[in-house]
């Protein structure tokens, strides 16, 4: 699947393939093209409360520039997470 995101004020477009994919528990994709090499994983699992607890994991290996860089853009990255996942709680949770 492809993929286009805003980050750190450049257009990164990306193409994922999955990798592992468990319905209701977990969702495993690797780029297969993009700026550089990266790994999503997302889990499901029952929350206490009733609800579905989704946890989100990057983990890219930088090289070039982007090796330098891998601070501070593990910070943004870190960011730009969080804040799309409110967001997408909100439009879940209404």
């Amino acid at each position: 699947m492809d993929f286009v995101a805003q980050f750190l004020g450049r257009r990164l477009a990306y193409t994922y393939e999955v990798v592992e994919w468990v319905p209701g528990e977990r969702l495993l994709m690797r780029t297969s093209d993009g700026p550089f090499p990266m790994e999503t994983t997302y889990t499901w699992e029952p929350a206490e409360e009733g609800g579905t607890r989704m946890t989100l994991r990057n983990r890219g290996n930088p090289s070039g520039f982007s090796r330098v860089a891998a601070p501070v853009m593990e910070r943004a990255m870190r960011r730009a997470t969080t804040k799309d996942l409110a967001r997408l709680k909100e439009i879940l949770e209404p």
